[in-house]
């Protein structure tokens, strides 16, 4: 999906950036530290594709708008995007400050539904978002973690690197979560 992405909309750098604390999964998320290590581990062989810690490092609730702030300050004059999955527009009301988010990136939904490329659809407030076609990758992080816990293999659902970062720490594990808080 990142590199379709990067081809469609002629990205220089693509930045990932996850969560220090989504605010709307509540509790019972894995801790941070580790699903930094392993977006480390996903993309790290991807050319111009940035693993950014910012909101890991801000600590506390990570919303967007914070984080475009950010981005903005860093680099005043570029051109932002914010990559959400089609499923994720739902919930945009919900969002910290989402009219202000809004005025500041193209919002661009991931449809892998097979919608065209370059479409537009309206979302919160009549903004226009704009619409990319992406491959379909029928993978759930909660399968992920109900089959590592298991003892079922994740070949074929993660990279090797992601594999083995979750077998090195004992992720998602019956207790690892706890024990995982609290090493953290």
């Amino acid at each position: 999906m990142v590199q379709d992405v990067r081809d469609q909309l002629a990205l220089d750098r693509l930045l990932v950036i996850p969560a220090a604390q989504q605010p709307l999964k509540g509790n019972g998320q894995t801790p941070a530290v580790h699903r930094l290590a392993m977006a480390q581990a996903c993309f790290a062989d991807i050319p111009d594709c940035i693993v950014d810690p910012a909101e890991i490092e801000r600590g506390g609730l990570s919303f967007m708008v914070d984080t475009v702030a950010d981005l903005r300050r860093r680099w005043p004059d570029a051109d932002l995007h914010l990559l959400v999955g089609h499923d994720v527009v739902p919930t945009l009301p919900r969002w910290k400050d989402i009219d202000r988010l809004l005025t500041q990136v193209q919002l661009v939904v991931m449809d892998r539904d097979g919608a065209g490329v370059g479409d537009h659809e309206l979302v919160h407030g009549g903004v226009q978002a704009r619409r990319l076609a992406v491959r379909r990758v029928d993978v759930s992080s909660t399968e992920i973690r109900a089959r590592v816990a298991t003892g079922r293999s994740i070949r074929g659902f993660v990279t090797d690197a992601v594999a083995t970062y979750i077998a090195s720490t004992g992720l998602y594990r019956e207790n690892s979560r706890a024990s995982a808080a609290t090493d953290s």
